[in-house]
């Protein structure tokens, strides 16, 4: 009899603390569901990438240099349906950022561009980090959202500085005075001695 009475109760505390759980845990669905729509609207409010170029030489290198092109044209297109689109899209940048140092026109090939570049990419790979966690930093997806734009408009505006320094015209014997100063082409100040024979 005492067996029996004990087995109902453990089996009657068993169903009990089940349904709990089952409480408990609809509960803990719910806060986390509302978390992750707050973080949607977040990031959904923060990507707003400038992908239209600012300056006439950033635009005239989209009509030959497809990577360029291709970048600027993924950072325009906005997700909107959820936070996997934007993980999704987040991925696609990675990629396209990389693949910026592919093909740069010879005239902007210069370590300047490919430092911001370099700059550039890290900053979308950080995105691409930080938005696969699973406790998504939202504020900092953001923020990085606004530094990637500064890094854009410098870019933008070290393209255009190459292009009007290119077109300054060289003064009569000034290429053969930066000729003079190449320490390349300069003697040495060791020659080696002349063996006789």
């Amino acid at each position: 009899m005492k067996l029996r009475f004990l087995a109902t109760i453990f089996v009657f505390l068993f169903i009990t603390s089940c349904q709990d759980n089952e409480k408990l845990r609809a509960l803990e669905q719910e806060k986390e569901t509302q978390k992750r729509e707050v973080i949607f609207a977040n990031i959904n409010k923060g990507w707003n990438f400038n992908s239209q170029p600012s300056n006439e030489t950033a635009r005239s290198l989209t009509t030959y240099w497809a990577e360029w092109r291709v970048f600027l044209n993924e950072l325009g297109q906005k997700p909107k349906s959820s936070i996997g689109a934007f993980q999704q899209k987040a991925k696609t940048l990675s990629k396209r950022a990389a693949e910026l140092n592919n093909n740069i026109p010879i005239k902007y090939n210069l370590p300047e561009i490919r430092g911001r570049i370099a700059v550039i990419a890290t900053k979308v790979n950080a995105i691409n980090l930080y938005i696969h966690l699973n406790q998504i930093p939202d504020k900092k997806i953001v923020q990085l959202v606004q530094e990637i734009n500064t890094e854009l408009a410098s870019l933008n505006a070290q393209f255009d500085e190459i292009k009007v320094k290119s077109e300054i015209r060289m003064e009569d014997g000034e290429e053969d005075m930066i000729r003079m100063l190449d320490t390349a082409r300069a003697i040495p100040t060791n020659p080696e001695p002349k063996k006789i024979k």
